[in-house]
């Protein structure tokens, strides 16, 4: 990995040769493509990555910082009141950069697993967490309780990787507590019979006293990954969305403003109530362009404890 070593301010030879690691052993692009991406000539792209190597920078994953992801995190934390930001450098055009964010999360996870500080950590669903599950190494957590935040049973298979918690249970061997219920209910009434089925009551406490709690953000657009599970009609999800909803965290769907939306699909959501989100650390690893708008809205709510995200993203939502 980067090692954190002492560095100066505006060390641009340092910054540039982190920059250039992080995309040849994390983002796999040649010493060709780094030079490309960077702007610089190939012989002095590969000078920088020998260099890393040669440094003792490089191990096995990326720990450096990099001076522009700093002044982003700071900036994103006053922009946004944020406790915790991480900034991590961009490794692809991707609209959805999951490589980069995935990376940066199972990092995060993996830090938090092995300091045992958190003894219990609430997850929610998404493609970013799941993608940062599927690079976390295998681990042996015995002293951490895993907790699903809200339903995962869908209608469809192809959504089902969205809810992470099984992964991670086969991830870490850790004592793991799963909703058995729906992403939605099909009613308000039936929302309340769930909630008090033996069992239920336990774990979704459970979720709510979790000390960490890390979840995605979803968006209010067509491809939107709710959509996806089959349990959302196109017509409420467009009133939802008429209404005012740009963003969406944990079923709870936001405004530009960070004002909840009331809608019937937040109302038949089997998760912790809106005003229960911000009670402990709430952590959102989230990024790209098609969800910039609704990452603003989830900050504006006030609710996050803090976000991973990625750095051109966190360039548009401080410009």
């Amino acid at each position: 990995m980067l090692d954190k070593l002492p560095r100066t301010p505006n060390n641009e030879d340092y910054d540039l040769c982190v920059r250039a690691a992080w995309l040849h052993y994390a983002g796999g692009l040649t010493q060709g493509d780094v030079a490309k991406r960077l702007g610089i000539p190939s012989l002095k792209a590969h000078r920088l990555i020998a260099k890393a190597k040669e440094d003792g920078l490089v191990r096995f994953s990326i720990d450096g910082e990099i001076s522009e992801c700093l002044d982003l995190e700071d900036k994103m934390r006053v922009r946004f009141g944020l406790k915790f930001c991480e900034v991590c450098p961009d490794l692809d055009d991707e609209p959805l950069p999951l490589q980069a964010l995935g990376i940066a999360g199972s990092r995060f996870l993996k830090t938090a697993f092995e300091n045992g500080e958190d003894k219990v950590i609430g997850f929610g669903h998404g493609r970013t967490l799941a993608a940062a599950v599927s690079l976390l190494p295998k681990m042996n957590v015995r002293d951490v309780k895993l907790v699903s935040l809200l339903g995962g049973l869908t209608q469809r298979f192809a959504a089902t990787p969205f809810d992470v918690i099984h992964r991670l249970a086969e991830r870490t061997g850790a004592e793991t507590y799963v909703l058995p219920l729906p992403f939605y209910a099909n009613t308000v009434e039936d929302r309340a019979v769930f909630l008090s089925q033996r069992g239920v009551p336990a774990v979704m406490a459970m979720g709510i006293d979790a000390t960490l709690r890390v979840v995605g953000i979803g968006t209010m657009e067509a491809d939107a990954s709710t959509l996806s599970t089959g349990m959302i009609e196109h017509q409420e999800f467009d009133d939802a969305r008429k209404a005012g909803g740009v963003g969406e965290i944990l079923g709870h769907i936001f405004s530009q403003t960070g004002k909840v939306i009331e809608t019937d699909i937040s109302a038949r959501t089997l998760t912790m109530d809106v005003e229960d989100i911000g009670k402990q650390k709430t952590i959102a690893l989230a990024g790209g362009r098609s969800k910039i708008e609704a990452i603003r809205a989830v900050l504006a709510s006030g609710l996050l404890y803090g976000i991973i995200i990625d750095e051109r993203s966190a360039r548009s939502l401080t410009a």
